[in-house]
């Protein structure tokens, strides 16, 4: 088993907060861009994290 320490990170494009590889993003790690479904949602929107 590996720690999660050792594992694969990335930098979410959105919020700039570094994430760590996950097993259900196992086929397509290269691909993943964005932490969450929230940072995946407001991707196309200036300035801010959705609603007020």
């Amino acid at each position: 088993m590996r720690k999660k320490a050792d594992l694969p990170q990335k930098t979410c494009a959105r919020c700039g907060r570094p994430f760590t590889w996950r097993r259900k993003w196992a086929r397509v790690w290269d691909e993943v861009r964005y932490c969450s479904d929230r940072c995946r949602g407001v991707r196309g929107k200036p300035g801010g994290q959705g609603r007020a």
